[in-house]
């Protein structure tokens, strides 16, 4: 708990540097907001010939002398719904990498949320505020994200029961505990006819494994320690053990007609984002950095 209340002190660098990262990639960005049948207010416009004339509000055009139609959000333009693994494993942060996994997931979700409050997106946070459409859409989630940090460390997996069906949601995390933990919530997801956006964030040592000799290990989760007196005669099988958890990812991500991204923390931020405003505006289906 500690942990995870000294990570959120750093909110306010993150949403800085989370607002930088959006604007990098907002130029060509609209959003999909458009007028239609709903109950959000959106706008007035001009009332048009040969409309109904029941479509005019009167009490708005008394004021201006114009006839205008009073104009209520398409809600089949889906809401989003974010989320972002703050658990102890997320906080791994190698000499290689520029932040850890969870500053970089908050990052990008953060990102995110600025990005599509920009585009009149309806934005929301699993466990937190409900999909509302708001242009500082960033500061609200980053505010919940900060109220949140007492129970970071107990949430491995997202809570799903406020997901709108047929929504888009988009989970960020390192997703290296067992697919059996997340075939639940995949499942959970693709009944509510989700549209899935995964972003696995790993440090770039969890992908190379660059140790030698004598190295001792220890899991974040439960403090399980052990000491290894050749690590390199671990790295095959490690490797390995990765590249079929890695697939098992993108089977259950194709399974969901998802897209997954796959993002080092040794890299900048904007290409994981464009990626992620690429697949939730239906523009390719993978992602993935390729490590030199």
């Amino acid at each position: 708990m500690i942990a995870a209340k000294s990570a959120s002190a750093n909110l306010p660098d993150l949403l800085v540097e989370a607002k930088r990262v959006a604007a990098s990639v907002a130029a060509g960005w609209h959003g999909r907001r458009r007028a239609g049948p709903g109950e959000t207010f959106w706008q007035f416009r001009p009332f048009e010939f040969g409309e109904p004339a029941r479509r005019i509000d009167w009490r708005r055009s008394a004021r201006d002398d114009t006839l205008l139609v009073r104009e209520r959000e398409w809600e089949s333009a889906h809401s989003v719904t974010l989320w972002a693994d703050r658990t102890a494993s997320m906080r791994a942060r190698s000499r290689l990498a520029t932040a850890s996994k969870e500053e970089r997931a908050v990052v990008l979700l953060l990102a995110l949320a600025d990005l599509l409050g920009r585009g009149g997106e309806r934005i929301g946070l699993a466990g937190g505020p409900p999909p509302s459409a708001q242009r500082n859409a960033a500061d609200r989630i980053a505010e919940a994200l900060s109220e949140t940090a007492a129970t970071a460390d107990e949430e491995a997996t997202p809570r799903l029961d406020a997901v709108r069906r047929y929504s888009d949601v988009v989970l960020i995390g390192d997703f290296l505990d067992p697919i059996d933990t997340w075939r639940p919530v995949f499942h959970a997801l693709a009944g509510r006819g989700a549209r899935t956006h995964l972003v696995q964030v790993l440090d770039p040592v969890e992908e190379t494994f660059p140790f030698d000799g004598r190295n001792r290990f220890v899991d974040p989760e439960t403090g399980f320690a052990f000491l290894v007196g050749k690590a390199e005669a671990w790295r095959a099988g490690y490797r390995d053990t990765l590249a079929a958890h890695k697939e098992a990812l993108a089977a259950e991500a194709r399974r969901l007609g998802s897209s997954l991204i796959i993002h080092h923390t040794d890299r900048s931020a904007a290409p994981a984002l464009l990626a992620l405003r690429n697949g939730l505006a239906g523009e390719g289906a993978a992602h993935q950095e390729r490590r030199g």
